[in-house]
C-alpha cells in the first residue's frame, strides 16, 4: 500500500493521466486483495471461535449472571423457539390462527 501512494505521488506531480490510470487501478487491485484476504482470515475466526466454545461453559456462564440477577433464564430458554422470540406455546397459537383465518378466507373465495 505504501509503495502505490508514493507512486500516486509521483504521478499526480507528473500529471501523466496514464500513470495515474495505471496506478489507480493497481491501488483497486491491492486493495481487492487485501478485503478477500480480510474476509477469509475474518471466517476462518469467527469458525474457530464457534467451534472451540464448548456449549456447557457457555450454558454456565448464562446460569451463573442469571443467578446474580436473580433471573430464571434456563426455563425460558427452554420454552423458547428456535428462530423465533417467542415460547413455543405461542408460535403454535399464533400458527392456527393464522390456518384458521386462511381456511376461512379459501372458503370465501370457493362461494
Amino acid at each position: 500500500m505504501e509503495g502505490v501512494t508514493k507512486a500516486l505521488d509521483k504521478a499526480m506531480k507528473s500529471m501523466d493521466l496514464e500513470k495515474i490510470s495505471g496506478v489507480m487501478e493497481k491501488f483497486e487491485s491491492t486493495f481487492e486483495d487485501l478485503d478477500v484476504r480480510t474476509n477469509v482470515l475474518e471466517d476462518a475466526m469467527s469458525t474457530a471461535t464457534t467451534l472451540s466454545t464448548p456449549t456447557d461453559q457457555v450454558s454456565a456462564l448464562i446460569q451463573q449472571v442469571a443467578d446474580e440477577n436473580g433471573l430464571d433464564v434456563m426455563s425460558q430458554l427452554a420454552e423458547a423457539t428456535p428462530g423465533t422470540s417467542l415460547p413455543a406455546a405461542q408460535v403454535g397459537e399464533r400458527s392456527r390462527a393464522q390456518e384458521d383465518h386462511l381456511d376461512r378466507r379459501l372458503a370465501e373465495l370457493r362461494h
